[in-house]
């Protein structure tokens, strides 16, 4: 029997890139995808195209997730209506590429409080009804950047970073009642670098090592309910960051053309 079948999945960011990718390889195996995102029309497009390709039937929640009152109110709404949730997938984020002293306070703002504290606050309300099912299952997106810093991703890759501390302790809090798996990826062909590079020079310098959305989000939905600790991609990307780790100094030097990329 499918494991996935009948699983409610939130997911947050749900409209595009990773997340709307995420909703139909979820859908694929008769899950029921939670949609949540700002944009109530992409979403409504997003569940009319699974109901019509899957016979699933999505439920849908425009909402902005960094409004944290009206976030709370509709967690709660979704709880109420869904009934259960098995697996919640924090995957909404944003990214801006700017050398720190020239960032505007704002970006800055705006990726603490999506990448970090909305996922703190995501996290935090619905673990309760996580707790309360069979198998349940934490998947956070991360960054390669978490792993290996680069000149304009100051805040970014520190963002990202905390992701990755963030649900390395929480695994070990709820070892033998909710799986916890972090993805950290490297570039991914979505609308992330229209906020992220509007100039394209970091994109045009990547794209042939670019990762498909469907790609990623095929893997993360054949971890679900494994004791799969991380998901690394691309691997080539995941082996730089294990020696940049080793031997900081020596990658900085060797790498720092490639860095500055952006």
């Amino acid at each position: 029997m499918n494991k996935l079948n009948g699983r409610h999945v939130l997911i947050t960011g749900a409209s595009s890139g990773i997340g709307r990718a995420l909703a139909f390889s979820l859908a694929k195996q008769g899950a029921i995808p939670i949609l949540v995102a700002r944009t109530e029309s992409k979403l409504m497009e997003l569940k009319t195209e699974i109901e019509n390709r899957y016979a699933v039937h999505p439920i849908v929640y425009a909402v902005d997730i960094t409004d944290y009152p009206k976030w709370q109110q509709t967690i709660e709404r979704i709880i109420d209506e869904a009934g259960k949730i098995d697996i919640l997938i924090n995957n909404a984020g944003i990214g801006y590429f700017d050398m720190f002293e020239q960032a505007n306070w704002q970006t800055i703002e705006n990726m603490v409080n999506l990448n970090l504290n909305a996922m703190f606050l995501t996290t935090s309300r619905l673990l309760p009804t996580l707790l309360t099912q069979q198998q349940a299952h934490i998947i956070n997106i991360g960054s390669q950047a978490g792993k290996m810093a680069t000149p304009k991703s100051a805040v970014y890759s520190a963002t990202k970073a905390g992701v990755i501390s963030y649900s390395n302790a929480l695994r070990m809090e709820l070892q033998g009642r909710v799986f916890v798996t972090s993805v950290n990826i490297g570039p991914v062909k979505t609308a992330f670098f229209e906020t992220a590079d509007p100039e394209g020079t970091y994109q045009k310098s990547v794209e042939r090592y670019m990762l498909e959305p469907m790609n990623v989000a095929n893997k993360v939905t054949k971890v679900i309910f494994t004791n799969k600790r991380e998901i690394n991609l691309p691997y080539w990307m995941h082996v730089g960051s294990k020696i940049y780790q080793s031997f900081p100094r020596t990658m900085e030097k060797l790498l720092g053309p490639a860095f500055k990329k952006k």
